[in-house]
């Protein structure tokens, strides 16, 4: 077993774990819940972690969750509706839901 990827936000992290599951790789999160034990431990040993199970599906792994990490390019876009900037990535207005594409 190899460590693949850790984050602090819980959603990124399941988020790239799909990711890989969705290539077939099993893998697993270790510190799901270790959040309650800050203050005893330092706060890194809190993160959630990623792990894949078979050591031969470590690069694979480890190339999807960079990737999704990575900064995609392309330009931010104004929402037609209610004017608010939004982030290349997002599909729809985070600020009132309108469709990109309308």
């Amino acid at each position: 077993m190899k460590l693949v990827f850790s984050n602090e936000n819980h959603l990124i992290v399941n988020n790239v774990k799909n990711l890989i599951e969705a290539q077939s790789i099993q893998v697993f999160i270790k510190n799901e819940f270790a959040q309650g034990a800050l203050g005893e431990t330092a706060v890194f040993d809190c993160w959630p972690e990623i792990w894949v199970y078979d050591d031969a599906d470590f690069e694979q792994a480890e190339a999807i969750a960079n990737d999704a990490q990575s900064e995609k390019s392309g330009t931010d876009w104004i929402c037609t509706k209610c004017k608010e900037t939004n982030a290349s990535s997002f599909e729809i207005c985070w600020y009132c839901h309108y469709d990109k594409s309308h």
